[in-house]
């Protein structure tokens, strides 16, 4: 079997997916805020009201403190002459070889957290699929796309 692929996303990648989770939480605060005036409302069940806000929290700390480290080990890219090679997940890893030959076009974006972080995520398209290197420094990312995108020229002209 094929090594892993040798490098990380970037370290600043458990923060931004921290706040982001940590906003997504706060959102459902307020919807299970409001379940719970429901149950104080309508004089229904109290036991209602715990068990939602208790979801809440199991969730909120699992998504805020937990998935985002496993996120980051276990993220891997790498850009070979002839593919770029992506995993990721825990339990079920997922590894995807994108051929130089079947790149259309890579580009960089960021979201608002992403800026703010200067970080940017790689989006490399094909005829077919979309693929993605999240939460790279932004620096990195520009080099990177750019790197591919020679890449794919060079395959596509040697065809």
């Amino acid at each position: 079997m094929r090594e892993a692929p040798k490098y990380q996303i970037s370290q600043k990648a458990l923060k931004v997916w921290k706040l982001s989770a940590l906003i997504q939480s706060l959102i459902f605060l307020a919807v299970s805020g409001g379940i719970a005036f429901a149950v104080y409302y309508f004089e229904w069940p109290i036991w209602i009201a715990v068990a939602v806000l208790g979801t809440w929290l199991i969730f909120s700390i699992i998504f805020i403190f937990i998935t985002p480290k496993i996120q980051h080990r276990t993220w891997r890219y790498e850009v070979h002459e002839n593919e770029i090679d992506i995993q990721s997940g825990l339990f079920v890893v997922k590894r995807v070889l994108v051929p130089m030959v079947r790149v259309q076009h890579v580009n960089t974006k960021q979201g608002p957290l992403l800026r703010k972080n200067d970080l940017a995520t790689v989006t490399i398209h094909t005829a077919a699929t979309i693929h993605e290197i999240p939460a790279l420094d932004v620096i990195e990312a520009d080099q990177l796309r750019d790197f591919i995108s020679k890449l794919a020229r060079v395959t596509e002209d040697d065809v």
